[in-house]
């Protein structure tokens, strides 16, 4: 997002242009710092949940006024203000998700599922709208705008799920909250890439500005299986691939002396 003031403008407004640039920045490089250390802790425990609440108030402040100041900017800033909104529902979503005690729903999920369908629907709008109109030099491709279709629609799809059967609890639930404030990570990550002002010249053209995006992905897909299946990635604990053989050792020996035994009683 870049945010200038207009020349001759009085004081005051540089000063309000910088203070809202930087709020959006910060919030953006506070909530990447932030849910990497919640993607790494260990879920559930004191560290977790503290860089969860740091993760939530932060990522409300950069999408927050990114959605809000990204439609008064130059052209080509559909992508920002849809990526902003998005982020605002899944992030307040997956906090609901786990803040409700588990199969508990109100009146939050249905107006998550209408401003998914909504994000969804204005995705579509301005896709259509650019492929019947010439497209701006500077302007994104069409298809930004119908995988934020794509996901939205996905993202209402769970919303009546939930609507439907009355609420989470277990697997689900958490699933429904790491995917979400997982994604709102991804979407971070990207977003602070994508700022010129944010990556220094050296880096400009490189794959590292994009590596805690696709971090936050990889994350993403391995608490998924560790969740989804339990046994799954599991790090074992020290000693385990030496107790094992000797485990198995011992029962084999059991097994031996106990038929030398009957074969000897004969």
């Amino acid at each position: 997002m870049i945010l200038e003031a207009p020349s001759g403008a009085p004081p005051v407004v540089p000063l309000a242009v910088a203070a809202i640039l930087y709020s959006h920045m910060g919030g953006s490089i506070v909530g990447m710092a932030s849910g990497g250390v919640a993607m790494m802790a260990r879920k559930g425990e004191r560290v977790h949940r503290w860089a969860g609440h740091v993760f939530f108030v932060a990522m409300l402040a950069m999408a927050g006024i990114g959605a809000a100041v990204a439609p008064f900017l130059s052209d080509g800033q559909g992508p920002n203000t849809l990526a902003g909104f998005f982020t605002v529902y899944l992030v307040l979503t997956g906090w609901v998700t786990v803040r409700r005690p588990p199969g508990a729903l109100g009146r939050f999920e249905i107006a998550a599922a209408v401003a998914a369908l909504g994000i969804a629907m204005m995705s579509v709008a301005l896709a259509l709208g650019w492929i019947s109109t010439p497209s701006d030099a500077n302007g994104p491709p069409d298809q930004i705008f119908l995988v934020f279709a794509v996901i939205a629609a996905l993202a209402a799809a769970c919303d009546l799920r939930v609507i439907r059967r009355g609420g989470l609890s277990g697997v689900p639930r958490i699933t429904r909250h790491l995917w979400r404030m997982a994604l709102a990570l991804i979407i971070a990550a990207g977003s602070f890439a994508a700022q010129p002002r944010a990556i220094p010249d050296f880096l400009k053209g490189t794959m590292i500005p994009n590596l805690p995006m696709l971090a936050a992905f990889i994350g993403l897909i391995y608490w998924l299986i560790r969740i989804r299946f339990p046994g799954a990635l599991k790090p074992r604990a020290r000693g385990d691939h030496q107790r094992r053989p000797t485990v198995a050792i011992n029962r084999a020996t059991t097994a031996i002396a106990q038929h030398a035994s009957v074969l000897a009683d004969r």
